[in-house]
């Protein structure tokens, strides 16, 4: 199950990357234990994990990964004392080098297939952001071993890729960055043609939409989930800065252009809801990337990341009027976003069957 052989990839079996905010069978978090992703103040960081579990039990099973038994203990003693209901949670001795499991988790696909939906995983190669941060051979292989726990396919694309890179309608349309697919730190022996044709091969997307640069501080090489998102199939909603000195503003304005040219995969136009940036987060006399587009949809529920700004209640506001029939929750992530990401980069989905 390799290389672009014709009819051995997904798309060529019917399998597509459903939207996120298609039904879920779960989501995918891994628990946090890498003290250096944020140097210094990594203390506040468990409590995050317990608001986010907090919220999405309810609704859905909520897989998580920890280390070795110590660390399940510890983690499963940590959510009862805050009263997090436990019958949707589930611990599984994965280990892993750190926390982002957008990135570093299995992109799941589905198909139909004689009246049944069957789930399938793909496996991209992970290199922690184009070899940034050793060691990252725990978390390339998280994938491996996830499939198998599910008792699901796994394919194997054998491209440099993170899930937080990508965004889908679920209808054929996928939305990245030049910035980050097409930076020689990821697949330099590869045309943008050839990622494109992966992209469709392994996503089950037939039309592909390129943004430019992200957004200042993002060490990600410009994920898309920090600058423009689908919130339906012709939906997507995007920051904008509103102050032309600050150094987003120039390039966040040029990707709103480029969405406003934009169609989904029939030719119809993008709405385009628009987003405001916080005032800029600080921490150590760095800039960190935080962004209302780092919110996370699951059943019932959508995660978004607050930054005691007064754009909070525009940001939550807006969010609440394209998801009227889920509950918009905003949850401190000041401290978060100094490990330089927030809820869409720390969960995966897993899609319902």
């Amino acid at each position: 199950m390799g290389m672009s052989s014709g009819a051995a990839v997904p798309a060529a079996l019917g399998f597509r990357m459903p939207a996120e905010w298609e039904p879920h069978a779960a989501t995918w978090l891994a628990w946090p234990h890498k003290r250096d992703s944020w140097p210094g103040n990594f203390a506040p960081i468990p409590a995050v994990w317990v608001e986010m579990v907090r919220a999405l039990a309810p609704h859905e099973t909520v897989n998580i990964l920890v280390n070795d038994a110590a660390a399940a203990a510890a983690v499963r003693a940590r959510l009862q004392t805050a009263d997090v209901a436990m019958g949707n949670v589930a611990l599984h001795l994965i280990p892993t080098d750190d926390a982002w499991a957008r990135d570093h988790g299995p992109t799941f696909v589905t198909r139909d297939v004689d009246g049944r939906r069957e789930l399938a995983a793909i496996d991209w190669i992970y290199n922690a952001w184009g070899g940034k941060y050793p060691p990252w051979e725990r978390d390339d292989a998280v994938p491996q071993r996830i499939a198998p726990l599910l008792g699901i396919r796994l394919f194997e694309p054998g491209i440099v890729l993170e899930g937080g890179s990508i965004d889908v309608n679920g209808r054929g349309t996928l939305l990245t960055t030049e910035a980050c697919l097409l930076n020689p730190n990821r697949n330099p022996q590869l045309t943008r043609a050839q990622i494109e044709q992966s992209l469709r091969d392994y996503l089950g997307v037939r039309h592909i939409l390129w943004l430019g640069d992200g957004i200042v501080g993002d060490d990600t090489d410009g994920h898309i989930d920090d600058l423009a998102r689908f919130v339906d199939p012709s939906t997507v909603v995007t920051v904008l800065e509103s102050d032309r000195r600050d150094d987003n503003y120039a390039r966040l304005q040029a990707n709103s252009e480029r969405l406003r040219q934009m169609t989904d995969q029939d030719g119809g136009a993008l709405r385009v809801v628009t987003l405001p940036m916080p005032a800029p987060v600080f921490y150590d006399g760095q800039r960190l990337p935080a962004s209302y587009a780092n919110f996370y949809i699951a059943n019932g529920v959508v995660l978004v990341p607050v930054f005691d700004d007064p754009n909070d209640s525009v940001a939550l506001r807006t969010l609440q009027e394209v998801f009227p029939r889920r509950r918009v929750i905003g949850i401190g992530a000041r401290e978060l976003v100094w490990g330089l990401g927030a809820f869409h980069c720390v969960t995966q989905q897993q899609p319902a069957i």
